[in-house]
């Protein structure tokens, strides 16, 4: 198959089962609901050396936000539900509820669901106090600002991450400006997210390594500097490659984005999609 004169390989994704949730940040302007968000999604690139995976699935105008501020829905990803909730109190923790303002809310109706405000609350020093709306039960921690509103618990689900596309092309200018298409095409779609850097993975991975300490390596197979030296999938042009990593709360979220993010890096300079 060929896209605009781009191949694609006809392969697979290394896409695998991941537990999810979706939580809501508002804070009073945007200042603060940025630095909330860039924080809590901060060192969360890859499960492998990270513990989670998380990014901003997208920005809320106030009327699409529960408090009528603005806002931002967050996803986090990790292969255990028990790590989940461990992540989301810890980030939410050390992230949110220090920064000015903020407050913060479940956002997936999950059959399944794991304490985040109910571990939260403890910070209260016995000060803290609940608060049911509409059936759902929120904390008011006080703090030395005011007081930080956030969900008992939040719902989670099974999820899928590692859905990746590798793009390989002439130069790296070509492939940088294939990667940004790919993301500008990406980075709205509901449900998914992509938690590298900028959305974009300069240095992929394989299982293993040479060295028994290591879980994973740099791809050699996809290294234009090691060409000669192993055994190479690289086509015989092709001088640079980056990858597309996505993250989706369910298989059609993933497939969506994957689908569109190859469809708009087939740009000129471009020579494989893999």
């Amino acid at each position: 198959m060929r896209i605009n004169g781009v191949e694609i390989v006809d392969t697979f994704a290394e896409a695998f089962g991941m537990w999810g949730a979706r939580f809501c940040i508002t804070a009073e302007n945007m200042r603060w609901l940025d630095a909330a968000a860039r924080s809590v999604t901060g060192f969360a690139t890859s499960v492998i050396g990270c513990g989670c995976e998380a990014g901003i699935e997208r920005w809320l105008e106030p009327s699409e936000a529960p408090d009528g501020r603005p806002g931002v829905n967050v996803l986090f990803f990790t292969p255990s539900k028990k790590n989940l909730g461990k992540q989301l109190v810890g980030r939410i923790g050390q992230s949110v509820m220090t920064c000015p303002t903020t407050a913060c809310f479940d956002a997936l109706e999950g059959t399944e669901r794991v304490p985040v405000g109910a571990g939260l609350r403890y910070f209260g020093d016995t000060f803290q106090a609940s608060k049911m709306l509409e059936g759902k039960r929120y904390w008011r921690i006080p703090v030395m600002e005011g007081e930080f509103l956030v969900s008992d618990s939040f719902g989670i689900q099974k999820a899928v991450g590692g859905g990746n596309f590798l793009i390989a092309g002439k130069d790296p200018a070509s492939v940088l400006s294939a990667a940004e298409a790919a993301v500008d095409a990406v980075e709205d779609l509901p449900g998914a997210i992509l938690p590298f850097p900028g959305g974009v993975v300069r240095s992929g991975s394989q299982v293993g390594s040479r060295y028994s300490f290591l879980p994973a390596s740099t791809n050699v197979a996809f290294c234009p500097t090691l060409r000669g030296l192993v055994e190479s999938d690289l086509p015989e042009e092709a001088n640079s490659v980056l990858e597309i990593v996505v993250d989706g709360l369910d298989d059609e979220a993933v497939a969506e984005a994957m689908r569109v993010g190859i469809r708009a890096a087939c740009i000129e300079g471009v020579l494989q999609i893999t």
